[in-house]
C-alpha cells in the first residue's frame, strides 16, 4: 500500500475544532501556518515551547478507524486532534527517523501518546484505547506545503 496523506487539520487556538486544509504550509522549525502551537496559543504551547515536539503530529488513520470500530463511536479524523493524517505508513517505526511528506522533510521524536486534555475533548477511553497508537510527535526539518494525497516516502517506508 502506498504511504499517504488522507487529511490535514489544524486548530487556531486551544480546545478549538480542528479545521481541515486542503492545503498546509509548514515552516521548519516552527510548525504549520495558523495552527494553535505556531501562534503559540495550544494548551500546551508554554510546557513545549522551544522543543520540536510541537510542530506537528500525525496518526494514522487505520487507528481511527479501528478504535471507532472496537468501541462503537464515529469519531471523524480531525477529532483526535492531529494534524496530519496518514494511510499505510506505521508510524512508530518513524521514531528518530527522517521522511517525507511530499517534498517536505520532517523528523520524528516520540509518539504522541493520549493525554488527558484528549480524553477531556473525545471520550476517556482514548486513554486506554489509543496507548502506543495515538500517532508521532515531529520536527519540521524544511519548509514547503502539504496537501492531501502528497506521498510518504523515506528509507524505513515501505515505498
Amino acid at each position: 500500500m502506498t504511504a499517504k496523506v488522507v487529511a490535514t487539520y489544524i486548530a487556531r487556538h486551544n480546545s478549538a475544532p480542528m479545521e481541515y486544509l486542503h492545503e498546509a504550509k509548514l515552516i521548519a522549525g516552527q510548525g504549520i501556518v495558523g495552527d494553535r502551537y505556531f501562534s503559540g496559543t495550544g494548551t500546551f504551547s508554554k510546557k513545549l515551547n522551544g522543543l520540536p515536539d510541537r510542530e506537528i503530529t500525525l496518526i494514522e488513520a487505520e487507528e481511527i478507524d479501528n478504535f471507532n470500530a472496537q468501541h462503537g463511536f464515529s469519531f471523524n479524523y480531525g477529532d483526535l486532534r492531529r494534524n496530519i493524517i496518514t494511510r499505510g505508513v506505521r508510524l512508530n517505526d518513524l521514531v528518530h527517523s527522517e521522511f517525507l511528506i511530499g517534498s517536505v522533510i520532517l523528523r520524528g521524536i516520540r509518539l504522541c501518546e493520549p493525554c488527558a486534555h484528549l480524553a477531556g475533548l473525545v471520550t476517556p477511553q482514548v486513554l486506554k484505547g489509543l496507548v502506543h497508537r495515538a500517532g508521532l510527535r515531529a520536527s519540521i526539518m524544511t519548509s514547503g506545503t502539504i496537501k492531501t494525497g502528497d506521498l510518504i516516502t523515506g528509507s524505513t517506508i515501505n515505498d
